[in-house]
């Protein structure tokens, strides 16, 4: 061809290509020529791109029962001999390991992993048997093998097997494990313990469910907590996540009061059709069936084998109790106070995982999460599993939320034990009624005084989070609540521990339930924190069920007319009531629609009440004499 036809030719093929779509030219040469019907959907596309700093495995760990769990596995590009550490959840793995959809390995998990993974740790997420991705069968906080399980697998064992594959199977581990987590998290982190594979090194559960009738999520001291109906349908409505109920967006009080009892609620929206809504309703008394299910008696002939630091909000609206509970009975096993710990920050539920510089209208020193973590958290796992050197972790280790400051004790016994009493013309005092007398107030379950102010909105998480903080003003004005309330004070006041209650009280009635709130009031006028002027900060507060006075597992009518003395703790806590503050004392008997309501008529189970069996009573709080009420405060002297 001479040069001239092949310029010719040359020159046509351009102008051919050149009349062609614009995306037929650009596309890949290996890519088919799409039409307007080409299906869109593509099979899979892989969201870890080659630059992301990490690498993710999941893998499904066969249990000693062949049932296989479902595993992600997260750690940084190039980590090696790298500790694990290790959360068994029934929130979903997948989602706890797709935060956002990210190239960096800290944006994908938790905020809490951060100093971890930045660390060359190896993080771990499992969804524990029957839930989401997970085979088996779920059962709430599965009891241990033993009388009321008689299968080979609990979440020991689960943990257990789980320790056991990874570090057989994961090479960049050191093939030392620590396991952590908070609520149910918390639960599985602390079972883990008991019976543990040689290669768990350390636990850190946080707020973990330890007793769900005594003081955690189900009950407290025998009065039920209705927000756990949309717990029961969310999470044994199948494997996955799944809605609330659906009563809608409306004020929750009328929601549940129109309703009538917690079982009519129950019925009404077709929750007496779960099985664990079964078990409460069956079971409203502290028998064998929830005293067994307490991990913290699981614990009492349990070996002492796993460092564990123990970790607590001070306002944990939902898991108060367990935390304590458990360091009470590990402590005792604790022969030179270095294998068991104890925190209490200034927390609300899980906060110890995410920002800690306020809590609902308070203020801290800086991020309180986050410095637990580093300073604290973080040195504690590097020494079982990095061998770095020992941090000498504090036994205990509290935050003053009235000086604003981390305190450390060698124990948690708490400060003295010092009665403030209630006294004559609503005075509270540190000395003893010289005269005796009572409060009188009219309860009426039909008008239950609710737990916020409405309307309510518990699902809202602006409400529900610091619902423990918010000010007490609009309570203690009240008709229906007794106040006590000390003069000014003219030093700082210290406590440290469980306030513990000791009331004595008479009702009209043959059933009732009795709130205490131990409230700091700040000074009217404060120049320099001007917004809590004024304010009425419950330090700590908790509900008991009347009929209970004799024993959790004995329930019994009250006898009208007739004064009876109430005993219950309020939540461990860490506070300076500072001078120029007061100390208030109120008590009612009700926290609508949090806690059911009490006829204030004896019935044989509270969840079948009936409407004409909700009557108004008359609560008189004795003061004075042989029934001399008040809060035993553990005063740091």
């Amino acid at each position: 061809m001479t040069n001239n036809r092949k310029i010719i030719s040359y020159i046509a093929l351009s102008l051919a290509i050149s009349s062609l779509p614009y995306c037929v030219m650009a596309q890949d040469a290996s890519a088919k020529i799409v039409t307007p019907m080409t299906p869109e959907m593509l099979g899979k596309y892989e969201n870890i791109r080659e630059e992301a700093d990490f690498i993710k495995r999941v893998e499904m760990i066969p249990m000693r029962d062949g049932v296989k769990l479902y595993t992600v596995i997260v750690m940084k590009k190039g980590t090696t001999n790298g500790p694990i550490l290790m959360s068994r959840t029934p929130y979903n793995a997948k989602r706890s390991t797709s935060r956002n959809i990210s190239q960096k390995i800290k944006e994908i998990l938790p905020v809490m992993d951060a100093e971890f993974v930045d660390d060359g740790y190896i993080r771990i997420y499992q969804d524990i048997r029957g839930r989401n991705n997970s085979e088996g069968e779920f059962i709430m906080n599965r009891p241990i093998i033993g009388e009321l399980n008689k299968t080979n697998v609990d979440e020991a064992t689960d943990a257990y097997d789980t320790i056991d594959w990874l570090v057989k199977n994961v090479k960049e581990t050191n093939g030392r494990v620590a396991i952590t987590g908070s609520s149910y998290v918390g639960f599985t982190a602390l079972v883990a313990t008991i019976n543990p594979h040689p290669a768990l090194k350390a636990s850190v559960p946080q707020s973990p469910m330890v007793d769900g009738w005594m003081g955690d999520d189900w009950f407290h001291n025998g009065a039920f907590r209705q927000p756990n109906f949309d717990y029961i349908t969310s999470m044994t409505t199948d494997k996955g996540d799944n809605d609330d109920v659906p009563y809608g967006n409306g004020d929750d009080y009328l929601k549940f009061l129109s309703a009538g009892s917690a079982g009519d609620f129950a019925k009404k929206w077709g929750l007496d059709k779960f099985p664990f809504a079964q078990k409460f309703m069956q079971n409203p008394a502290y028998t064998d069936f929830w005293s067994k299910q307490a991990v913290d008696k699981w614990l009492v002939n349990t070996p002492l084998k796993v460092p564990t630091m123990l970790v607590v909000g001070q306002w944990d609206q939902e898991d108060s109790y367990g935390a304590p509970a458990a360091y009470k009975v590990l402590e005792g096993k604790d022969k030179n106070n270095d294998m068991v710990s104890l925190v209490i920050g200034p927390w609300r539920h899980s906060q110890v995982n995410y920002d800690g510089s306020n809590l609902g209208a308070l203020k801290w020193a800086g991020d309180t999460a986050r410095e637990f973590r580093v300073k604290y958290m973080k040195p504690f796992l590097d020494h079982y599993l990095k061998d770095a050197p020992d941090p000498n972790t504090p036994p205990v280790l509290t935050y003053d939320s009235g000086k604003n400051h981390w305190n450390i004790s060698q124990s948690w016994t708490g400060g003295t034990p010092t009665p403030i009493y209630f006294n004559e013309n609503n005075t509270l005092s540190f000395k003893a009624p010289s005269r005796t007398g009572s409060e009188t107030y009219i309860s009426d379950p039909k008008k239950p005084i609710p737990y916020v102010a409405r309307p309510i909105h518990t699902r809202d998480a602006n409400v529900w989070k610091p619902w423990l903080v918010s000010d007490q003003r609009w309570a203690a004005t009240r008709t229906d609540v007794a106040v006590f309330e000390t003069p000014e004070l003219d030093k700082d006041i210290h406590i440290q521990g469980a306030p513990l209650v000791n009331l004595f009280a008479s009702t009209s009635g043959t059933d009732g339930d009795y709130v205490v709130k131990l409230i700091d009031v700040y000074p009217d006028e404060d120049t320099y924190s001007p917004d809590m002027a004024g304010y009425q900060l419950a330090v700590g507060l908790e509900i008991f069920r009347g009929r209970y006075v004799d024993g959790f597992d004995k329930p019994r009518a009250l006898k009208a007319g007739q004064v009876e003395n109430f005993k219950f703790g309020l939540p461990n806590v860490d506070h300076t009531f500072k001078k120029g503050h007061k100390i208030m004392v109120q008590v009612q008997s009700t926290l609508f629609p949090l806690y059911d309501r009490n006829p204030q008529k004896f019935v044989p189970n509270i969840f079948y009440a009936k409407p004409e069996d909700y009557q108004k009573a008359e609560i008189k709080v004795q003061f004075g004499g042989n029934a001399s009420s008040s809060v035993i405060l553990p005063v740091v002297k």
